[in-house]
């Protein structure tokens, strides 16, 4: 089993930086692909991104490449999401979670094992 926390949301103005961590306990964790998926109000979840278990895989979608970074401390048991140039379209809850297999991410929330309760970003224009 694997518990996750969410923390490091809040206003923020466009073009502003965030940086939300989630901490994570478990003896698994460490074996474990990790990532973030946002819910905006009236949506549907969507994948963020993710990171391999070595920290060494990294794959974003399209609206973040380039904006956003992901990143992990295995001696922490912590991921990260520095999210920087932020724009109003980024306002969602954000959910930490991790799964045994990176490409599970590929298949759809329903395949990922764990998740936080979510943290919230609100970006004002």
């Amino acid at each position: 089993q694997v518990q996750l926390v969410e923390s490091g949301g809040r206003l923020v103005q466009a073009g502003g930086s965030l940086r939300l961590s989630c901490a994570a306990s478990g003896r698994t964790f460490n074996l474990c692909a990790a990532g973030w998926f946002r819910q905006a109000p009236g949506k549907e979840r969507e994948f963020v991104a993710v990171i391999g278990s070595t920290g060494v895989s990294t794959t974003y979608t399209d609206s973040v490449k380039g904006r956003f970074i992901i990143s992990r401390d295995n001696a922490k048991n912590t991921v990260y999401l520095q999210m920087n140039s932020l724009e109003p379209n980024d306002t969602a809850g954000y959910y930490c979670n991790a799964d045994p297999y990176f490409s599970d991410y590929f298949l759809g929330p329903d395949k990922i094992d764990y998740w936080g309760k979510g943290t919230l970003v609100t970006v004002s224009s």
